[in-house]
């Protein structure tokens, strides 16, 4: 009895050893720190790239390369004027003292911008010296012409030539800057060279109109004649 007694209490011995010891291991892992998984939407607050304190992702809508803290903006590159025409070059005055075509501006313009059917329009041109030095240049009426055309430019209509050709010479001494100016009224009808067909009076429409000075030309210009209002 003793024996058994003695191995009983062994037994209880052993057991409560073990209960210790996983009640120790037990506190053990509760105190080991919890780590969160993370969520599978991201929180619209937090920021793109998912760490704090840096953004995430490119800013849109910055036009071309921004520059670095503290350096200049690199200089875009300068605009090319526009509106400005080519033109021509003056060139020098010749020994002759004659205006060179470079050295002249030929400008044409009307007395208004439309006719009534049977007006009759007045051209004027106006002719500049745009060199540097003066210049003589012969502006009488046997140098000027001036030509309409269908608004398309490829229909002769009338020529200031064709049927009225006048002769005379106009020597002008013309200053850098200084112009001179002369008209040239058109009956409103149509002709050809050497006035060799019937004249009609010319359809409503819109046309262009070219002068020249000898074979200096201006720019062409448009006007148009109308229909009379009805009555």
């Amino acid at each position: 009895m003793v024996v058994l007694a003695v191995i009983i209490g062994l037994i209880f011995w052993v057991t409560s050893d073990d209960s210790g010891k996983n009640t120790a291991n037990s506190t053990d892992l509760s105190g080991t720190p919890s780590y969160a998984l993370p969520s599978a939407y991201s929180d619209p607050s937090a920021s793109a790239s998912g760490v704090p304190g840096v953004s995430g992702g490119s800013s849109g809508g910055g036009g071309g390369n921004a520059a670095a803290p503290g350096e200049s903006p690199a200089p875009g590159e300068p605009g090319i004027p526009g509106g400005t025409p080519a033109g021509e070059t003056p060139q020098p005055v010749p020994a002759s003292g004659l205006c060179p075509d470079q050295n002249i501006s030929v400008v044409l313009y009307t007395d208004k911008p439309a006719y009534v059917e049977g007006e009759q329009p007045i051209f004027t041109i106006a002719v500049t010296n745009a060199g540097l030095s003066e210049c003589t240049r012969d502006v009488g009426k046997a140098m000027q012409s001036v030509t309409v055309l269908n608004l398309a430019g490829d229909r002769r209509i009338w020529a200031s030539g064709d049927c009225a050709p006048v002769e005379g010479v106009n020597n002008q001494l013309l200053k850098p800057g200084q112009q001179v100016k002369d008209t040239i009224d058109w009956s409103g009808t149509t002709s050809t060279p050497g006035c060799e067909t019937v004249r009609q009076p010319v359809a409503p429409g819109a046309y262009q109109a070219v002068a020249r000075i000898g074979e200096k030309a201006s720019a062409p210009i448009t006007f148009n004649v109308n229909r009379p209002a009805a009555q």
